[in-house]
């Protein structure tokens, strides 16, 4: 089941589990040393997907960037142990919706990972400019039309 919550209304365990899968796939499977909490969850929209056991699958948080003018959404995330079932697909389409009810009208600027480009190319984002690096990790900055 699919869950969206404001950070307030996160309950400890499920931000602990959120927590602990961005730093397994972020932190250590990517091998990037930095610091994943950064001040953007307070106000962040939360989306995550739990499996049958409780555990959080896929995660992703949405929040307003450049003076409110701006919707982003990042820490798009799911576990190796779901990859390749489409859970990845659905989380965008979630986040889509998310921007869609909570930020109509506003542009939607991203920085994807450089080798994730192609999966939101798929849901119309373009990229803009060239590549840069961004916690040790090539990143592209891409596009969206309000929705």
């Amino acid at each position: 089941m699919w869950e969206i919550k404001n950070f307030n209304e996160l309950t400890v365990p499920e931000l602990y589990q959120i927590m602990v899968l961005r730093a397994k796939v972020f932190v250590v499977a990517q091998q990037r040393v930095y610091q994943d909490p950064d001040n953007r969850d307070q106000q962040a929209i939360h989306l995550f997907k739990h499996d049958q056991d409780g555990k959080v699958i896929a995660y992703a948080r949405v929040f307003l960037i450049n003076d409110q003018q701006t919707v982003t959404f990042g820490r798009v995330v799911t576990s190796n142990k779901v990859r390749g079932q489409g859970i990845g697909g659905q989380l965008l389409d979630k986040i889509m919706e998310v921007i869609r009810d909570n930020y109509p009208g506003k542009l939607i600027e991203i920085e994807a990972q450089e080798q994730v480009q192609g999966f939101y190319e798929r849901a119309n984002f373009v990229s803009e400019g060239e590549p840069f690096i961004y916690k040790s990790t090539p990143h592209i900055k891409m596009v969206h039309q309000p929705l």
